[in-house]
């Protein structure tokens, strides 16, 4: 989740929480190992709970929305390496239409 989805939803429970103490608390969840900051390009950060299986993320291009992927490609990402590169780990982001927005006319 974003800090503003976060702050929006805290909202319906907490209507005082400011989204300065959403930053507050996401940064002291992360600093403690509850969180994880999911860094996706051209927007700031996302969090999710830490302690999850390696996975990977789609983006909705149409609603913005942000969904796990379970697993990871079978393969092997070392072969798209240049000769003499060492992998040491990766990041992937799918992209295109979720199924809700899919089902929707463009």
């Amino acid at each position: 989740m974003s800090p503003q989805e976060i702050a929006d939803a805290a909202k319906a429970h907490a209507p005082g929480v400011g989204l300065a103490t959403v930053y507050r608390t996401l940064r002291r969840l992360s600093e403690e190992g509850w969180l994880v900051a999911i860094d996706l390009p051209g927007e700031s950060a996302r969090y999710e709970l830490a302690g999850k299986k390696h996975h990977h993320h789609f983006r909705c291009v149409a609603c913005g929305g942000v969904f796990e992927l379970a697993g990871c490609p079978t393969t092997p990402l070392e072969g798209l390496l240049p000769r003499g590169f060492q992998l040491a780990g990766h990041d992937i982001l799918l992209y295109g239409r979720c199924d809700a927005c899919s089902a929707c006319p463009t």
